[in-house]
């Protein structure tokens, strides 16, 4: 695997695979890799000849008293784990690689998608979510790249901000790979303790349960969701959201929907976790 700095090298190297006729995969990431990163290497490499990965932790989607500076840098470790599941290139930019200094104003904005859920406690996340995505869309013109729906309101933005901006690359997303408790993979994950982790798994066993109410006929969605919260919440996290929406276009569910989404954030600690379940009622 050969590591690379700086948006020439990149472009160059990836514009040289295709040109030779082969496909090239991206997969971007903030580093501090685990299992769920490392599941999209290999499933990129099911679709196209190379995969390309970033780590970049992206200092415009955190909010002021977020954990920026606090966020786990791991580079030694990542790149091992990189070489090792069969990834081709990785791509390290510094921040004035990708934010040259008075040199960048434009903002990604995708409306519609980014004001609820994450977005309403997270504000100016998802726009910087979008711009940096589009960034290394240009830097990096693959012709797949692969993200996690464990991100689910994430993945949602980037599909419809690739489409609006006629980007040449298909979006595939990846289920969540899951600790055996059920809690999903996430670097945030470190932050917490064994014991801490096993109190976590409420998480995903109460979305599970919402999920299975409503498959099951119940369509008071307000009622499902405050019972989901009170169950979270009498493990000792604090609920951000729990909510049920269209697993299309991310507006509250109609009992004439066909594909939901109940999605969840919720602290432990000082520890921010997000979760999700999506899944059609099959109707016509």
């Amino acid at each position: 695997m050969k590591t690379v700095h700086t948006i020439a090298e990149v472009r160059a190297q990836v514009r040289a695979w295709q040109q030779a006729g082969d496909s090239v995969a991206f997969v971007p990431t903030m580093g501090n890799l685990h299992e769920g990163h490392i599941t999209l290497v290999r499933e990129g490499l099911k679709q196209a000849r190379h995969v390309v990965c970033s780590i970049f932790v992206n200092p415009t989607q955190f909010g002021p008293n977020e954990d920026f500076d606090k966020y786990p840098r791991t580079l030694a470790e990542d790149s091992a784990k990189l070489a090792a599941a069969g990834c081709s290139l990785l791509f390290v930019p510094s921040v004035d690689e990708m934010y040259p200094a008075g040199k960048t104003q434009t903002v990604v904005h995708v409306p519609g998608l980014g004001e609820a859920l994450c977005g309403k406690s997270r504000p100016g996340h998802f726009d910087g979510v979008s711009t940096v995505v589009s960034k290394l869309f240009n830097i990096v013109p693959a012709d797949i790249a692969l993200f996690g729906e464990k991100d689910f309101q994430q993945l949602a933005i980037i599909r419809r901000m690739a489409a609006d901006l006629c980007f040449p690359v298909r979006i595939i997303g990846v289920s969540t790979v899951r600790e055996a408790s059920g809690l999903a993979m996430s670097s945030r994950n470190g932050y917490l303790d064994a014991s801490q982790k096993q109190t976590a798994a409420v998480i995903y066993r109460s979305l599970c349960q919402a999920r299975d109410a409503i498959a099951g006929g119940r369509r008071d969605f307000a009622a499902v969701a405050a019972e989901a919260s009170a169950n979270i919440e009498s493990a000792g996290l604090v609920i951000d959201y729990f909510d049920i929406r269209n697993g299309h276009d991310l507006k509250p569910a109609a009992a004439s929907d066909d594909y939901l989404v109940i999605a969840t954030a919720a602290r432990l600690g000082s520890t921010r976790l997000i979760d999700n379940v999506s899944f059609s009622l099959g109707k016509s």
